[in-house]
């Protein structure tokens, strides 16, 4: 743990001395709209976005679905986990049960055209903060519909919060001997994928796709069948579902990065961006 944190120490003061000489780390690079056949376009309401939706639930039998959820709601005002906040105000229903009834209400409609059990594997990225709240969340609601076997927690690392741009550390306020500590980012659900060989276990089990969604939004259900379809029929390896962004709007991007140099241009073709 001291050696995680002298590493975490280093980085940060690195990374926070480059912000406040404004060092920036895409300088030279141009960010452009991706190519058009990097794209592929879903209306809702029209048949091709069917087309795709009936492609996916040909392929969701392999389905896995992954979900970071290491935050807790502070910056929503919320002292829970983000996955007990209502998803809205008529029925006050908890994010996590809307994610389940989906999963639960896409096994029914799978078990009844292949005529057999279909259980699809939920992963939940928890930390040190949301762990036992996740856990017992669950369990006290009956993993809401789903099967205790079927949904597996795994705990991400944390690293130690910082005062300011010199990093400083913060004291936890229950113990001044520790460090307060905080959940790495949602990144870490990559490593821990294979780490955990839970990767490799569904990989064996014959599961072909990992729907991978983040805590706080209630979209994700609505075009994940269309997605799954889409990453099919191209045969993608990493597909992602983004909507269009106007001028000015705090949200991260996908583009594409170019940078001129003396034997000729680089092209990166499709990068998320902060």
């Amino acid at each position: 743990k001291d050696a995680l944190a002298r590493d975490a120490l280093r980085q940060a003061r690195r990374l926070l001395a480059e912000s406040a000489a404004a060092v920036n780390p895409l300088a030279g690079w141009r960010p452009t709209v991706p190519a058009a056949e990097l794209e592929t376009k879903l209306y809702p309401v029209d048949s091709e976005f069917r087309r795709f939706e009936e492609i996916g639930l040909s392929e969701a039998a392999g389905l896995c679905f992954v979900l970071p959820a290491g935050g807790l709601g502070e910056r929503l005002g919320f002292s829970g986990i983000k996955l007990a906040l209502p998803c809205e105000i008529a029925t006050g229903t908890p994010l996590l049960q809307l994610y389940a009834a989906h999963i639960c209400a896409l096994q029914h409609l799978l078990a009844e055209r292949l005529g057999r059990v279909v259980r699809l594997p939920f992963l939940i990225m928890t930390s040190a903060d949301t762990h036992a709240k996740t856990e017992l969340f669950l369990a006290s609601h009956d993993h809401f519909g789903l099967a205790a076997e079927q949904v597996t927690l795994l705990q991400q690392s944390t690293v130690p919060a910082l005062a300011d741009a010199a990093g400083t550390f913060v004291l936890d306020p229950l113990d001044a001997y520790s460090l307060l500590t905080k959940p790495h980012g949602h990144g870490d659900v990559h490593s821990l994928l294979h780490t955990s060989g839970v990767a490799s276990r569904w990989l064996r089990e014959g599961r072909r796709w990992v729907y991978l969604l983040q805590d706080s939004s209630t979209n994700y259900f609505a075009t994940h069948l269309a997605a799954l379809g889409v990453s099919a029929s191209r045969g993608l390896g990493v597909n992602f579902v983004a909507m269009p962004r106007r001028a000015r709007m705090a949200l991260g991007v996908l583009c594409s990065l170019q940078r001129e140099r003396g034997d000729g241009s680089l092209t990166l073709p499709l990068l998320p961006v902060e």
